[in-house]
């Protein structure tokens, strides 16, 4: 469903898939050959929430900001992630049921690991690996990892684009 809320209106590129049984409501932006998935709920009820292109926001994940927030390029955000954060750098990717608190800011090319629980207002440098309860920089990422980032990201656009293209059954 996708609703507008005082006069602010989402605005999704014609090229991004919005699940029919996702949740966008105000002021938010989604980028070109992006994709949001079933179950995602994204809120700009609080603050403008900008979504870059090729980014993908899995199954059950809720994307909210007491404050602006701005998601980047080619961003992987996995399965049941709760993200308040102000910032995900382009090229990142969120594992599985991490959590991201108010004011986090995650720095390029970067890995959240699944289950990681990040802190009110913490900043990672690029290319952090980011583990634990409470999250915390392990080491930087290799360039295997940043493969695996790219290599997701194309998967999910292709995924938009075959979405896009089956259509609605009436």
């Amino acid at each position: 469903m996708i609703r507008s809320l005082n006069g602010k209106t989402p605005y999704i590129h014609p090229t991004a898939f919005v699940s029919e049984f996702a949740y966008v409501i105000g002021d938010v932006q989604i980028g070109e050959n992006s994709s949001i998935w079933p179950g995602t709920i994204i809120r700009g009820d609080s603050g403008k929430i900008v979504i870059g292109k090729n980014t993908n926001i899995q199954d059950n994940s809720v994307i909210h900001s007491d404050a602006n927030a701005w998601i980047g390029d080619n961003v992987t955000i996995g399965h049941r992630v709760v993200c308040h954060a102000r910032t995900i750098a382009s090229t990142v990717l969120l594992g599985n049921g991490c959590i991201l608190n108010d004011g986090v800011e995650i720095g390029k090319e970067s890995i959240v690991a699944s289950g990681t629980v990040i802190l009110e207002e913490m900043k990672f440098e690029p290319r952090s690996l980011i583990v634990g309860a409470p999250g915390k920089f392990k080491t930087r990422i290799k360039d295997r990892h940043l493969s695996m980032i790219r290599s997701t990201g194309e998967h999910y656009v292709q995924k938009c684009h075959d979405y896009k293209r089956s259509g609605d059954l009436e």
